[in-house]
Order: C-alpha cells, then sequence, then structure tokens
C-alpha cells in the first residue's frame, strides 16, 4: 500500500505537470536548506538530504571532522563514533553522520515550504521554455486572456503568449475567450518565465496553415516555392508538383475550393492567389500577374539597377494587373522578385513607333517585323478614331513590334554593360600590374639597401632631435630601417607621424651623405661596361686616333690629379673624327661617364664643384670608367676624399 507522502508527492507530479525527479529534487534542497536553518549550520558544511518515497521517511547526512576531544558538536565527532559508522576512519578524517531531527521548527517548516514551492516554479519555467523553444516556427492554439492597445495576451496551457500589434492582422477584431490560432515568432527566457511572442500577420502563419489543410503539401507532393503576403487584404502563393500527375493548383484550392476556403476564414476573409511556379521567369511572372492577362514579357538583368522585368497588357487589363493602390503589382514583385514596369499596348506601340521615327538605327535593326509598322499605325489610329478594343491579331502584330524593338534597346544596353564589364576587368588588371609592379621597385630596392646600413644607429648620422625623436617613437633604430620605409617612396616616411617635407629633406641629406655603396648599382652596371668593350671593339678604328697620345704616367695621376695634362692627340681626318664622336657618344650613354680624357675628366670636376646658380647641386661621383688603351678593357677608378680639397685614388 502507498503512503500517504508517495501519494501527495505524485499529485505534486500530477499537477504540476512534471518529472519525479525534478520534484524530488527540490524536496531534497528544501530540506537541506531547512535543516541549515534550523541548526544553524554554515553553508561550507557539506549536507545532504535522503527520502524514501515508498516508506515516505526522510534522513539528513552532515558530515564532520574525526577529533580526539569534541568542541563543537554539530561539525565535529569522537573517533569511537566515527569508527561505529566507518572502521578505517582516523584522526582528520571526514565522515558523513546521520543527523535528521526528530522535528523541524516553525521557521524551519516555513523555508523548506518556499524553497519547495521557488524551485517548483522555476523547474516549471524551465519545462515551459523547453516546451515552447522547440515549437518555434509552429502553429499553436490559445484564447484571448487580455486585449489591450499595445498588445493581445493569449492563454497557452498554462502560459502566457503575447500578440503584439505589429503582429496583427489590420483590421481583425479580438474579443476575450476567443479561441485563435497564431504562428510561434520567438520565445525569449526571461526571470519571470519564457516570454512567447507569437504572430497572425507573418507569411509563414500561411505556408503553416497550407501544410494542414492540404495533405499533398505536407507529405511533399507538393511543395511551396515562395509567398508573399499582405496580411488582411491579399497573398500570393507560388506551388510546384513535385511529383508527376499532380495538379499543384487544384490540390491547394480543393473541391469547390472547400480547402483554401478554410483558411481564408481563418484568416478573416483574406484573398489568396494560387499561381503554379515556373523556372522560366518570364511565365512565372506572368503567372503572377494574375488575374490579369498579360501580352508580353521582356526581362533586363543589370548588376547595378537589378532585374528588370517590363510587362505589356491588352489596355483593358492595365488596371487589373496594377491592382488596387499598385497592390497586384507589389505582390507580383514579391514573389518572383524580379522589379515590374507594366505598360499598356497602346502605349507600348506607341513608344515603338516613336523610336522608328528619332532613330534611324531602329529601322535597319528590325528586319522583317519592319514591313509590320504601316500595319501598326493604321491599328493605333483606328484603335484611337473607333475606341473598339483589339482583336486577337492586332495584338499579335503589336506584339511583334513591340518586342522587336525592344529587342534592339536590349541589345545595345547589354553590349555597354558588357563593354563596362570588360573596362572594369581592364581597370582591375591595371591596378593589379600597378600594385605588383609597385611592390617589384619596393622589394627592388629592398635588395639594394647596403647590409651594414642596418648597423648604423641613427644617432650618428647627424639628425636633429626633433626628427629622431620621431623616428624613434615609430620604431626606427638604425640607416637600414629607415631606408626600408625609403624603398616605398616619400610615403614610407611621409605616413610617419611627425614626419613632413622638411623633416623628409633633412633625412634624405642626411642618408645621402653616408655615401653608403649602392648594392644594384655594380650588378647592373656589370652588363652596360660589357656593351660598352663590344661597341669599342666592334670599331677600332674610329676610337683609336692616327697617331697614339703620350701616356700619362700613373704616379703623376695619383698625386697630383689636378695639374692639367696637355692634349697631344693630333686632329684626325674628318671622317675619322665624326666616326670618333658617333662612338664616344654611344659609349658615354651606354655606361653614363664622361669623355675617356684627363682633360674632360677635370673639366667634369670643376662643373661639379661649381655648380650653376638655381638648380640643385648633384651628387658628386666616386666612382668613373676609364678606358686603357694597352689593354682595351674599361677600368674603375675609385676617388675617396681626405680632406676638402684633396682625394685619394685607386685603380
Amino acid at each position: 500500500m502507498k503512503s500517504e507522502f508517495l501519494l501527495a508527492f505524485n499529485q505534486i507530479c500530477s499537477e504540476r505537470g512534471l518529472p519525479g525527479e525534478v520534484v524530488l529534487e527540490a524536496l531534497q534542497t528544501a530540506l537541506v536548506s531547512a535543516y541549515r536553518r534550523d541548526v544553524g549550520a554554515s553553508t561550507t558544511q557539506n549536507i545532504t538530504a535522503k527520502v524514501d518515497l515508498q516508506a515516505g521517511q526522510v534522513r539528513i547526512f552532515v558530515e564532520k571532522r574525526v577529533v580526539e576531544t569534541v568542541i563543537n558538536p554539530d561539525q565535529e565527532i569522537t573517533l569511537a563514533e566515527a569508527r561505529a559508522i566507518q572502521p578505517n576512519a582516523e584522526v582528520g578524517d571526514v565522515v558523513m553522520v546521520e543527523s535528521t531531527p526528530k522535528d523541524f521548527g516553525r521557521i524551519a517548516a516555513q523555508t523548506a515550504k518556499q524553497v519547495i514551492l521557488q524551485r517548483i516554479r522555476e523547474a516549471e519555467r524551465e519545462a515551459q521554455y523547453t516546451r515552447y523553444v522547440q515549437q518555434e516556427g509552429e502553429i499553436v492554439h490559445g484564447s484571448v486572456q487580455s486585449i489591450t492597445p499595445q498588445a493581445v495576451r493569449l492563454y497557452l496551457e498554462g502560459t502566457e503568449a503575447i500578440l503584439p500589434r505589429s503582429q496583427q492582422v489590420p483590421g481583425e477584431r479580438y474579443t476575450l475567450h476567443q479561441r485563435l490560432r497564431a504562428y510561434v515568432l520567438e520565445v525569449r527566457k526571461t526571470g519571470r518565465g519564457p516570454q512567447i511572442i507569437v504572430s497572425r500577420s507573418h507569411k509563414n502563419m500561411l505556408r503553416r496553415l497550407l501544410e494542414l489543410e492540404v495533405p499533398e503539401i505536407f507529405n511533399g507532393a507538393v511543395e511551396i516555392k515562395a509567398i508573399a503576403r499582405e496580411a488582411g487584404s491579399r497573398s500570393k502563393v507560388a506551388v510546384a508538383a513535385r511529383q508527376p500527375g499532380v495538379d499543384p493548383v487544384g490540390a491547394c484550392v480543393g473541391m469547390r475550393g472547400v480547402r483554401i476556403q478554410s483558411i481564408v476564414n481563418e484568416l478573416g476573409g483574406e484573398k489568396i492567389d494560387i499561381i503554379e511556379w515556373s523556372p522560366d521567369a518570364a511565365t512565372f511572372i506572368a503567372k503572377a500577374l494574375s488575374p490579369a492577362k498579360v501580352l508580353s514579357v521582356q526581362l533586363e538583368e543589370d548588376l547595378v539597377e537589378g532585374r528588370t522585368a517590363n510587362v505589356v497588357v491588352p489596355d483593358d487589363q492595365l488596371s487589373l494587373a496594377i491592382g488596387r493602390a499598385g497592390q497586384n503589382a507589389r505582390l507580383a514583385a514579391k514573389l518572383t522578385g524580379w522589379r515590374i514596369d507594366i505598360q499598356s499596348v497602346t502605349e507600348a506601340a506607341t513608344w515603338a513607333l516613336r523610336q522608328v521615327n528619332e532613330d534611324p538605327n531602329v529601322l535597319p535593326a528590325l528586319g522583317a517585323v519592319a514591313e509590320l509598322l504601316p500595319t501598326v499605325a493604321t491599328i493605333l489610329r483606328r484603335h484611337e478614331q473607333e475606341g473598339l478594343p483589339y482583336n486577337s491579331e492586332e495584338l499579335l502584330t503589336l506584339r511583334q513590334v513591340i518586342e522587336g524593338v525592344w529587342g534592339y534597346y536590349a541589345s545595345i544596353r547589354n553590349a555597354e554593360r558588357a563593354r563596362r564589364v570588360a573596362e572594369e576587368a581592364a581597370r582591375r588588371v591595371a591596378i593589379e600590374a600597378a600594385e605588383a609592379k609597385r611592390r617589384a621597385a619596393i622589394e627592388a630596392a629592398l635588395a639594394r639597401i647596403p647590409p651594414q646600413a642596418h648597423g648604423i644607429p641613427l644617432t650618428e648620422t647627424g639628425l636633429s632631435a626633433r626628427v629622431l625623436g620621431h623616428l624613434e617613437r615609430a620604431g626606427l633604430a638604425t640607416v637600414g630601417d629607415v631606408m626600408e620605409h625609403m624603398a616605398e617612396g616619400d610615403e614610407g616616411l611621409l605616413k610617419l607621424d611627425g614626419i613632413g617635407p622638411k623633416s623628409l629633406a633633412e633625412i634624405k641629406r642626411c642618408i645621402e651623405a653616408l655615401a653608403l655603396p649602392e648594392v644594384e648599382e655594380e650588378e647592373k652596371a656589370a652588363p652596360a661596361e660589357e656593351e660598352a668593350v663590344a661597341k669599342i671593339e666592334a670599331e677600332p678604328e674610329a676610337v683609336l686616333p692616327t697617331e697614339p697620345a703620350p701616356e700619362v704616367p700613373t704616379e703623376a695621376v695619383e698625386v697630383a690629379p689636378e695639374i692639367e695634362t696637355p692634349e697631344v692627340v693630333e686632329e684626325a681626318p674628318a671622317e675619322e673624327a665624326g666616326a670618333e664622336e658617333v662612338v664616344t657618344e654611344a659609349v658615354s650613354v651606354a655606361v653614363e661617364i664622361p669623355e675617356l680624357s684627363v682633360e674632360e675628366e677635370e673639366e667634369e670636376e670643376k662643373i661639379e664643384v661649381k655648380p650653376k646658380k638655381g638648380r640643385k647641386r648633384g651628387r658628386r661621383r666616386r666612382r668613373q670608367l676609364i678606358y686603357d688603351e694597352e689593354t682595351g678593357e674599361l677600368i674603375a677608378r675609385r676617388r675617396h676624399k681626405k680632406e676638402e680639397e684633396e682625394w685619394e685614388e685607386y685603380w
């Protein structure tokens, strides 16, 4: 026979709709809280409760420490008592001791009651949230509990749902205790329980109602492709058959419209158009504009303006195709995903004739359709004078001309779009090529940085303290770091905080004053030297004078480079002199050095020392290439400045 305790326990589980494990856990937590309140136990002490549902008995176990002398009986136990419970217990161990009180006090009992109720309420809220969060996107039944200007509250089997004003059907009226079906839009978790937001204007509610009313949709024989809805007024549904031999429109409408009529009644008289979906966009758009009849559909896709459908309808179908306040065209656009422009056939044909008269390129492009132009003009004139509707043959003629003119302009626009796309692709390629070239130039500039530049601190460059501070704050410590930024151009340094045009000029001046060797110049000079030598060897008669000039001693050149050496080269014949000038000029261009005579080198030095006023002083070359007539090779001569006016030359 079941105990009264177990009967009460089962009754609570049944009334609250909770599993027994949840209620049992709440009961154990309440008993532990009551015991702590009754004996004043600390929260750090481990206390557990065990409930025997069959016998209706409750046992409390308390954690106590084994000691030799008990000072606090609520937290300590002697060794003898501990070994009676746990034979291998030792001093310092912790054992669980049964400490069930004979009766709880009034305050402890009240605490247990409050804890039980609180835990049960929390369990109910969690169960409700878990239940309804799984029903998001489904339809639920409820009754109107309260009505306010902001929302309508529905009672849903033990909880409430909110129907906001924005989710209500316009023009729909509600009464207390009215039974409604609503679409679960969102379930939110709050401290007071789950907040369920429902809707009656969402388009998916129409989808769920169709699934409930039409077995073919529920079984998958018919698929809903798209829905466009203006709640309370009109909706359009595109359906397609997934099995052969199934009429999707007839399955949704039902015998004499029974199936669709029940949905219309549920939605308060909202009109629903069932349309057969088609993979062809033009056919689908023509059907989406039903009940209006469509004469022609011309499609145009643009990456900027989007997809546009130009629709031509008979004159008497224009208002029906547009709908009240443009509703039919608006719903068709939402359903198909195309922007729809609607014209009457008279307006479209008049436009086509005007384009033929104004644009001389249209008529040759029409081909055989051009023969119908006089007929079209006659049809339009008769229609305007007599006011009679067009017959089927006239509509066909008008359609051919309209589509011909429209196709011509569509081809022009398509060609223009293709040209823009090609230009954009070329522009992107040019940008990528310029970027690749810039990166290659930067990499080449980085490769020309001498390795020793990374070992020279900026403090040894002679920069001002202000510029040094800006460079150090930017993380630059050596000359190599600065040259890495200079490899990107002036922007590499100007992008740093505090670096302007004046600071940039100062940095460049100090870097140039270091006279660091350039790594890539020697590599580039080698092929130039070989080219110059090849040209000189190819024409030796033109290079050498008729009589050899006296040799200049090497010691004299090294000790006194400033002493002018008299020119002893005799005048050559005009032809030889001209050839010599041509070859010498070619050599100077190839290797970018002055004439090969010593006197001209001295003149070049004078020009470099005293530049013209108004021009920026150029950097003096520290290395020159001299042609040795005896060996027939080019020799590099390096000059190092020792003092202000003294130079030291090395061969």
